[in-house]
């Protein structure tokens, strides 16, 4: 009997078995993909952030050291709010370039809300100044003879033909008994940044709300010495 040898050509596999075979090489090349896309997201994520600066308003120091002051009007007056745009009612630092156009710095940042600042400067300044016989926060539950509020229009930086802080306010005074605006004073005025950033902006503004305080101050200080309230009986 004459046996011939079988030719082998080589091994033969189905497509079932062939996709089989590839299938684990093929996700092991998708998960190291995938990994890598997610190692340069985390890497390039977390190198581009940047950090907050925060920024505040120089507050009056308590003067209660000082020689007591010789004429204090008997009146106490309570400080209210500034009304004002939501712009002012957020911690962003706003810019413009003197037109219609603002803007937000996102992250140049108010340590609080610029008209909440204002007011605490405000409140400060008058109640450390001792010409009052006292001064309360309208959230007090104290009756006050006077309510001091206003309305704060423009704080922002402004570069136009050179870089300021722009600060436009006005306050009014009202008699609480009778319901009548007893003063009033505008404020406005571009104090110059002494630099091109925004930390020389900040500086501008807060010296402009000083200047501000003290001038409506000043003008308060006229207007119960032209019109002394009557002290309280006793």
């Amino acid at each position: 009997m004459n046996f011939f040898p079988r030719k082998v050509v080589g091994a033969r596999f189905s497509a079932p078995a062939r996709a089989g075979a590839l299938r684990p090489a093929r996700l092991k090349t998708f998960f190291g993909f995938a990994a890598g896309l997610l190692l340069f997201a985390c890497l390039t994520g977390c190198g581009a952030a940047r950090p907050n600066k925060y920024y505040q308003l120089t507050i009056p120091g308590d003067n209660s050291s000082d020689p007591p002051v010789a004429n204090v009007y008997p009146v106490t007056i309570l400080v209210g709010p500034l009304n004002t745009s939501h712009l002012y009612r957020e911690d962003h630092i706003v810019y413009s370039s003197g037109g219609e156009h603002m803007g937000t710095y996102e992250y140049q940042r108010w340590a609080e809300p610029p008209a909440e600042m204002i007011q605490g400067v405000m409140f400060r300044s008058l109640r450390s100044s001792g010409r009052y016989r006292s001064v309360y926060s309208l959230r007090s539950s104290v009756r006050g003879d006077y309510l001091l509020h206003g309305h704060l229009y423009d704080f922002k930086e402004v570069n136009s033909s050179g870089m300021v802080g722009r600060l436009t306010l006005e306050l009014e005074l009202r008699d609480t008994k009778s319901g009548a605006t007893v003063w009033t004073h505008l404020y406005n005025h571009d104090e110059p940044a002494k630099g091109k950033d925004v930390s020389a902006v900040v500086a501008a503004l807060n010296r402009n709300v000083q200047r501000a305080v003290a001038e409506f101050a000043a003008s308060l200080d006229q207007y119960f010495s032209a019109h002394p309230p009557a002290a309280p009986a006793p």
